[in-house]
């Protein structure tokens, strides 16, 4: 069969729906200045969707920061590679501030959140090395375990017990290949905004020899008393030993960095083929998320913002009798029960008629039966945003109760 003929013909579990759902459910184009309020096809909404925790995608000094730094330098400097031509100070410089901000010898800039933790995964293991990993761990590290050629051991999300029976079946078996133990597990859970168990997994290196790599991405810049991550949270930095974070979302910028011991970044900067091969991140990013980081060092009132907003959404929703699960970070979600067309109909009716939009999750994300709204309160959110999105929340629940929305189908939204 042709490949392509083969492709087009099993367009994949979203690509089937592409028809229907591009530009709307999947794909949409939020337009206007990053905020709590953007433009969703010509009309303002309340926006609930963008990872912008600590609200620096528009912060003045940011926005100089990344004009004054595009202006003079371009986005083509430096050329090549780091190892080959691609070396800076300010690319050093902000290795050094990581490192130090989460305290830690030393970090490696990546050029990618996604691509640098499958990187950080693909390098550090070999075929004698063994993996345990939470079985909700994000699509960056799956892929990562894709490419590893030796065992892996899944367990069941923050189940500290058979993550026990999983690293006694891989001490068993490394003392056969003499390879070693790597745990993965992320910081802040950004479907659900629980936290992995960091605290109970360090406790097991008392019993068992491994090593601890968190991906904190969504717990960079929120988590802890100064921002440094989940693991400051838990007061367990000294024991973590690979933190790997994003500029995604906090630092509102494109970017990664993995902190560890000197001797470990330096393996990695030596072998890890997707910085190897690839161009140095360029300046202005560079530059931009020195500001950035400056920012989230030195101006607390950033996460007391955000921490305002998601105290008051999280406490307002679960009042209104709103199921968010054990959330411990701002990521904020809703669980409601009902059917995907349900939640279809649901996303329309908050679009068009309450004008708030926000993420909705179905099956296969979430168990059948189960919709997710996916909630990001933001330091730029206010706390009249937060009562508007209760107030409307509570008639979706109302008509969700009364079956109006299985009644209708996506021809019906003028009678929403």
């Amino acid at each position: 069969m042709d490949i392509f003929e083969k492709r087009v013909k099993n367009l994949g579990p979203l690509g089937m729906y592409a028809e229907q759902a591009d530009g709307y459910f999947m794909f949409p184009k939020l337009e206007g200045e990053i905020g709590n309020r953007m433009i969703f096809r010509g009309k303002e909404r309340l926006n609930w969707s963008l990872n912008n925790y600590l609200g620096l995608a528009n912060h003045p000094e940011v926005r100089k920061a990344d004009a004054e730094a595009s202006a003079k330098w371009g986005l083509a400097y430096p050329m090549g590679a780091r190892m080959m031509s691609g070396q800076t100070d300010y690319h050093e410089q902000i290795e050094r501030e990581l490192a130090a901000f989460v305290g830690r010898e030393a970090a490696y800039l990546l050029n990618f959140g996604y691509q640098g933790m499958l990187s950080v995964i693909d390098s550090m293991l070999d075929r004698n090395d063994v993996v345990v990993y939470d079985n909700e761990a994000h699509a960056c590290i799956i892929d990562g375990l894709r490419l590893h050629m030796g065992k892996r051991y899944v367990y069941p999300h923050n189940n500290i017990e058979n993550l026990r029976k999983g690293l006694e079946r891989a001490t068993k078996l490394t003392d056969q290949t003499g390879g070693g133990i790597l745990v993965i597990t992320e910081g802040v859970y950004g479907m659900t905004g629980d936290l992995g168990k960091i605290d109970e997994i360090v406790k097991l290196k008392k019993e068992f020899n491994f090593r601890l790599l968190i991906d904190d991405a969504h717990g960079f810049g929120t988590m802890g008393p100064t921002g440094a991550g989940t693991d400051e949270h838990f007061g367990v930095q000294d024991q973590v030993d690979m933190y790997f974070g994003t500029f995604a979302k906090s630092m509102a910028g494109i970017g990664a960095f993995i902190a560890c011991t000197k001797p470990i970044i330096d393996f990695l900067k030596h072998n890890m083929r997707s910085q190897i091969f690839a161009k140095s991140l360029p300046m202005p990013m560079v530059i931009g998320a020195l500001k950035r980081l400056e920012l989230v060092r030195t101006d607390p009132s950033l996460r007391t913002n955000l921490w305002k907003i998601v105290n008051a959404l999280q406490k307002g929703l679960v009042d209104a009798g709103f199921e968010i699960g054990p959330s411990g970070s701002p990521v904020t979600p809703v669980m409601l029960n009902g059917t995907i067309p349900e939640a279809t109909m649901i996303t329309v009716d908050l679009r068009e008629r309450f004008n708030i939009f926000c993420s909705i999750v179905t099956y296969p994300v979430v168990p059948k039966g189960v919709i997710l709204i996916r909630l990001i309160p933001t330091a730029v959110h206010t706390i009249e945003d937060v009562e508007y999105t209760i107030e409307a929340f509570k008639e979706v629940r109302q008509k969700l109760d009364k079956g109006e929305y299985a009644a209708l189908q996506l021809a019906d939204i003028s009678k929403l």
